[in-house]
């Protein structure tokens, strides 16, 4: 593949994977069908999947079964991604116990904490460890991704570690944005953001 694809485009292609799912009693999709699940219109839908190659049979659109299998791969969630969660607080506890993500190909199997109270704990088959143990555990259990759900005041030292441990995928819940190299992909979600800027359209709406 020797497209250059926008970034922008990863996020519809799992709308349109969810759409594909919402159709599964279907031998066949539109663009046009799809566009209508996701709020895109079919231009978009069709730009988007033609990145990465050719999908649909004229006069019938795409086959849900095959596009399925293949945005899976595009998405590379046609295989499981152990994480480890770094952080057992309130959002961190609440993280470890969704059930959802291993679901999507996501298996949280390790989590980290430095509060001695809640080293030892299990939480969904999965022992809270000593946040010492973080990079050994790392190599030992094949971890690819990592979560943070820990005060922003901790973030950068963590990250720095993660970068050292061989970690190439961060997903961080600080609202804080650490250094990182060029190379490391960092997924920043800061909820109070988020919360703002639906309070910024609601006091419009006054």
């Amino acid at each position: 593949m020797n497209k250059k694809i926008p970034l922008v485009t990863v996020p519809r292609i799992s709308l349109y994977y969810r759409a594909l799912l919402e159709s599964r009693h279907k031998d066949y999709i539109s663009s046009e069908e799809i566009a209508y699940l996701t709020g895109f219109n079919s231009a978009q839908v069709r730009k988007d999947l033609a990145y990465f190659g050719q999908f649909g049979t004229p006069g019938k659109g795409y086959k849900v079964e095959s596009l399925k299998k293949a945005l899976l791969s595009i998405l590379g969630t046609d295989r499981i991604w152990n994480v480890a969660l770094v952080g057992v607080g309130n959002l961190g506890s609440a993280l470890l116990s969704y059930k959802g993500f291993e679901e999507q190909g996501f298996k949280i199997v390790a989590a980290f904490d430095k509060d001695m109270r809640k080293i030892g704990k299990v939480i969904r088959q999965v022992k809270i460890q000593d946040i010492k143990d973080l990079e050994d555990t790392i190599h030992k259990k094949n971890i690819k991704i990592v979560i943070l759900a820990i005060p922003a005041k901790h973030v950068q030292a963590i990250v720095d570690r993660l970068i050292k441990g061989g970690i190439k995928a961060i997903l961080n819940f600080a609202p804080i944005r650490p250094k990182i190299p060029s190379d490391i992909h960092i997924l920043n979600i800061d909820l109070s953001i988020e919360l703002e800027r639906l309070a910024y359209f609601l006091n419009k709406l006054r």
